[in-house]
């Protein structure tokens, strides 16, 4: 008998669904409303006293709704009695407010794992935090899954002739040369992007050779698309033959759409741990609930979270 249960909130339903299948289970019930005036309401169909709960809720676009849907489910697991209550948020909203990067702004990805604990949250799993230093902010255990995983055999069965991974800023060069050394040690090439004077737009210059390679850009997310597209532009007309980029979370937001299906990108190769607002040819989805179905079959059975990764 499987002691744990698994509830979804509205962000990403369908892919709450995938993992409970690969877990050979349902989705326990419960009603998620909305009052007339736009409060949240919540209620548990079956009791889950002495239960460990499992929510999926990522903090997507409407990121304020989302996280504000997590921490009322779990005040009401924590009022009916459950054992514990663990997040599952592949996508963890608001992870770019990381750090003061101006004076006299917030750090709002440490406001937000200080919300989430007062909840009554006691464990998060999540995937690729765009800042690792966040698993920091919090003062209970949080699971950051490696996307490289799903990536890497994709990349492996495309059986690219000339492969060479590329960072597409300074920023990545880690997540990139990981990346490149999962792959069996590809070489890298980084994209460096600069304002050269004020009110004129960014230059980018490629660290590297890229001539006759297929290219594979790599990033944690991708939001607008602006950066990403123009780093394809700059990477063809230095003679890359091709060019893929990879993602873990599609934010796809305002004209992202638009400029990825105009670009000189081959494929963008993205997770589902967001939910795509349109269909594009250009994107390719592969689905992580496997890997966060194994992690939650784990972190529930106290197994090594590690050992799925090495």
């Amino acid at each position: 008998m499987i002691g744990y249960k698994l509830f979804s909130g509205t962000a990403n339903p369908e892919f709450a669904k995938e993992v409970a299948k690969k877990l050979t289970m349902n989705l326990s019930e419960a009603t998620i409303s909305n009052f007339s005036d736009g409060e949240i309401g919540f209620r548990i169909k079956d009791s889950v006293r002495g239960t460990d709960v499992f929510i999926i809720q990522s903090t997507c676009s409407p990121s304020n709704r989302n996280l504000m849907e997590l921490m009322i489910m779990t005040d009401a697991f924590k009022r009916s009695s459950a054992k514990s209550v663990t997040a599952v948020m592949p996508y963890y909203g608001y992870a770019r407010q990381d750090r003061k990067a101006a004076p006299r702004v917030p750090i709002t990805a440490k406001l937000v794992a200080n919300l989430i604990q007062t909840s009554g949250v006691d464990r998060v799993i999540t995937i690729d935090l765009h800042a690792g230093q966040i698993q920091g902010f919090f003062d209970i255990p949080v699971d950051n899954l490696y996307g490289s995983i799903l990536f890497s055999d994709y990349i492996r069965a495309k059986n690219l002739p000339n492969p060479i991974i590329a960072s597409p800023d300074i920023g990545g060069v880690a997540r990139a040369r990981t990346f490149a050394k999962t792959l069996g040690g590809l070489d890298m090439v980084i994209v460096d992007k600069r304002r050269e004077r004020a009110n004129e737009s960014e230059v980018m210059n490629i660290i590297g050779d890229v001539q006759g390679k297929d290219v594979i850009l790599i990033d944690d997310m991708i939001d607008t698309a602006g950066t990403i597209t123009k780093a394809a532009e700059v990477l063809k007309s230095k003679g890359a033959t091709s060019v893929m980029a990879c993602c873990t979370h599609p934010v796809l937001s305002g004209p992202a759409y638009e400029r990825i299906s105009q670009s000189v990108i081959d494929e963008l190769v993205v997770s589902d741990t967001i939910p795509l607002k349109e269909e594009c040819e250009k994107i390719t989805v592969l689905t992580v609930a496997p890997i966060f179905a194994e992690v939650i079959r784990r972190v529930y059975h106290n197994e090594s979270v590690n050992g799925l990764f090495s």
